[in-house]
């Protein structure tokens, strides 16, 4: 049987925290969708993951940080984030939800 869905169903209006939704999850990794609300990441904080991540924009708008480089991105922009490179969220739309598409999988030295 097909999982079948719609990537633009369930998603509120508006919420005070980021809302993560595991669409597909096996051995090879995880497909996710990330609602933002006008959220960035704390003061201070980066990601340093143990895997890679690929990711696109929906709808909205973000600010990410990669290293020393700024990406400013909008629907349909993508971004391929190898494993221990250190990212953070700057800053998501406030005005719209900014809906990611995140696929995690295994760094290619695993």
């Amino acid at each position: 049987m097909p999982l079948t869905g719609n990537i633009f169903a369930g998603i509120p209006a508006a919420s005070c925290e980021e809302c993560f939704a595991t669409l597909l999850e096996g051995r090879w990794g995880r497909i996710e969708r990330i609602a933002s609300f006008g959220q960035a990441s704390p003061p201070g904080f980066w990601y340093d993951q143990p895997h890679d991540e690929w990711v696109l924009v929906l709808r909205g708008r973000a600010r990410l940080r990669v290293e020393e480089e700024m990406l400013e991105l909008e629907p349909g922009s993508y971004v391929h984030l190898a494993a221990h490179v250190r990212h953070r969220v700057e800053w998501t739309s406030q005005d719209e939800p900014t809906l990611w598409l995140a696929i995690h999988f295994p760094a290619e030295d695993s």
